[in-house]
């Protein structure tokens, strides 16, 4: 007997919301996701701040004038004497995390030690820079800080106060880590991206939206405005913000920048309103007597949510390379915060010695890296937002 096989014809694919495509050609875009996992690590970094840093002291800035310019991969001998009693900061994690940790310790290169009777023997350090001291002597108990047992003392001496320390990244011109410093810098970088994307996004969207909503007068007015900024250097107004401001530093480099960015917005949400004010919804809001207010905050910004996050991410971009332009020319973040800019010109002022390649060359391969993936981000969240690009490609 015949067993009849029953066939069906597939149905048309599941409706799904236009994100799930959105997502989809992202995901698929492996530039894009390269970008994203690397801007993903660094945020990571920045926000585990001095946690994750070899030297967590205050802007990593704890410095050995012995130990200036060695290179990648150094390891030294240091000597840790206990600090006095009214430098030693009480430990705290949180505190810590936002603004380092006092050192408990005065640091210092030793070449070598010896331990006889109940005195340790310090041999000098030796390098490329300076003559060597004369070796000296320390009681057991001067070095470990405390009083006790000899045997005792020697094991808190040989496991504590006598560290072994390895540069991974050598060291810059005043002797302090450069690893610390240039992962300390993510949150230099990162942090003037966000609160720079933050004002120009505020300020882009509000005169743009005023201008391409209102129209008349007030769009010539404000088109005119435009005009002008764009026509002015970002980085000569930076200048005459910070002078305005009568304050160079961190913040004052994170306002400067923002108030210089806020223009792409403006022109990308102007444009964006004078085709979306004709819609029918847009009608349909008027004839119910919505207010202007909420139409533009509730129904028309958020059509333009594709060519906001793009261009936030090409923004944040220029935002990082234009701190470290100004930080460079000593106008931006002010030593001894670890900003790249500031890194790369202090490895600049090295450059012919042995020390200047890598200093120069660290912190500004990780401005490029960083730039990069934020536009190659940029370059694929373009992609995914216009419906004409096929899933798969």
């Amino acid at each position: 007997m015949a067993t009849r096989t029953a066939s069906f014809a597939p149905g048309p694919p599941p409706a799904r919301p236009p994100g799930y495509y959105v997502r989809q050609r992202l995901l698929q875009n492996r530039p894009a996701m390269l970008g994203l996992g690397f801007i993903v690590l660094c945020t990571l970094v920045a926000l585990a701040g001095y946690w994750v840093l070899p030297d967590n002291s205050p802007n990593a800035n704890n410095g050995l004038v012995q130990l200036q310019k060695e290179p990648p991969g150094f390891v030294a001998t240091i000597l840790r004497l206990p600090a006095a009693a009214e430098t030693a900061a009480p430990d705290n994690i949180w505190r810590t995390w936002w603004q380092g940790r006092e050192t408990h310790f005065q640091e210092t290169p030793i070449g070598g030690y010896r331990i006889v009777g109940d005195s340790v023997l310090i041999l000098p350090y030796r390098n490329h820079s300076a003559l060597a001291d004369q070796p000296r002597r320390y009681s057991l108990a001067q070095v470990a800080g405390q009083t006790g047992p000899a045997q005792e003392l020697q094991r808190i001496v040989e496991q504590e106060r006598i560290v072994k320390r390895t540069y991974w990244l050598g060291t810059d011109k005043a002797g302090r880590d450069e690893l610390s410093r240039l992962l300390l810098g993510t949150r230099v970088s990162l942090g003037i991206g966000l609160v720079a994307v933050l004002i120009s996004l505020v300020l882009g969207m509000l005169i743009g939206a005023v201008a391409g909503y209102v129209g008349g007068w007030v769009d010539s007015v404000l088109l005119g405005l435009m005009t002008v900024v764009w026509s002015i250097p970002g980085i000569m107004l930076v200048i005459a913000i910070s002078l305005a401001l009568d304050s160079k530093g961190v913040w004052t480099s994170f306002v400067a920048v923002g108030l210089t960015m806020w223009v792409d917005v403006a022109r990308v949400v102007r444009g964006q309103m004078l085709s979306l004010r004709e819609k029918t919804f847009v009608e349909a809001g008027r004839v119910l007597g919505l207010p202007q207010s909420r139409l533009i905050a509730r129904h028309l910004l958020p059509n333009m949510t594709g060519p906001l996050i793009v261009i936030a991410t090409s923004n944040f971009a220029a935002a990082i390379l234009l701190e470290a332009g100004l930080s460079f020319l000593g106008l931006g973040v002010q030593p001894p915060a670890p900003s790249w800019g500031l890194m790369v010109n202090e490895g600049f002022q090295l450059l012919g010695t042995q020390a200047g390649l890598w200093l120069t060359l660290l912190p500004g391969l990780a401005i490029s890296l960083l730039v990069l993936s934020f536009n190659l981000l940029g370059n694929g969240l373009r992609d995914a937002y216009d419906p004409k690009t096929p899933l798969g490609a």
